[in-house]
């Protein structure tokens, strides 16, 4: 079957948000919790928060693969900057990856594919898409999070020539599916 890879578009963000839910282990259901109004359901919550224009986590920054008209997996990356003036972090499921970040590289906050779609050489074409991406914005690589846990995705960004630079223990949150320890990765 055919896949096609294209730029999100708005409607895209609530198959973004369900893909960030897969990718991000808990964590990003967590932070939709903390902005959640009561009763209201956290992949609504990702949906709209994906459909915003002029912020990092926006549906412009994804790049969709879709097989059949059906999204089957995407990239969500971002320029990483450093900021002077943001504000520390104190939530305490969220603070430990406050310093974990490297300006200046552009920043896969989620690469994720559907379940049935995955070790079919897909993750590799995505990264080769951010590559060009940061050689384009003339950015010093990539880099990203990863945990411990998950070692398969670890040993795949190893083999495209990722390296652990960093990293941090997560907090134990009913929330958040892993434990053990976050790893800064980059590549240059």
């Amino acid at each position: 079957m055919a896949v096609e890879f294209r730029s999100a578009v708005r409607a895209d963000a609530r198959e973004i948000a369900r893909l960030f839910q897969i990718s991000s282990e808990g964590a990003a259901d967590y932070i939709w919790s903390q902005i959640a109004e009561p009763g209201q359901d956290l992949l609504d919550v990702g949906a709209l928060r994906y459909a915003r224009d002029d912020v990092d986590f926006s549906w412009k920054n994804c790049l969709i693969a879709e097989a059949e008209g059906e999204v089957i997996g995407m990239l969500h990356s971002y320029v990483m900057r450093h900021d002077p003036f943001a504000a520390p972090v104190t939530d305490p499921v969220l603070a430990p990856y406050a310093g974990m970040e490297i300006p200046d590289t552009l920043y896969i906050s989620s690469l994720a594919l559907h379940e049935g779609w995955r070790n079919q050489g897909l993750g590799r074409q995505f990264l080769a898409y951010a590559y060009d991406r940061a050689n384009r914005l003339g950015l010093n690589g990539l880099s990203l999070i990863d945990y411990a846990a998950n070692t398969g995705a670890r040993r795949f960004y190893e083999r495209h020539g990722f390296r652990i630079v960093d990293t941090c223990q997560i907090t134990p949150h009913p929330m958040i599916r892993v434990t053990g320890e976050a790893y800064l990765m980059y590549r240059p």
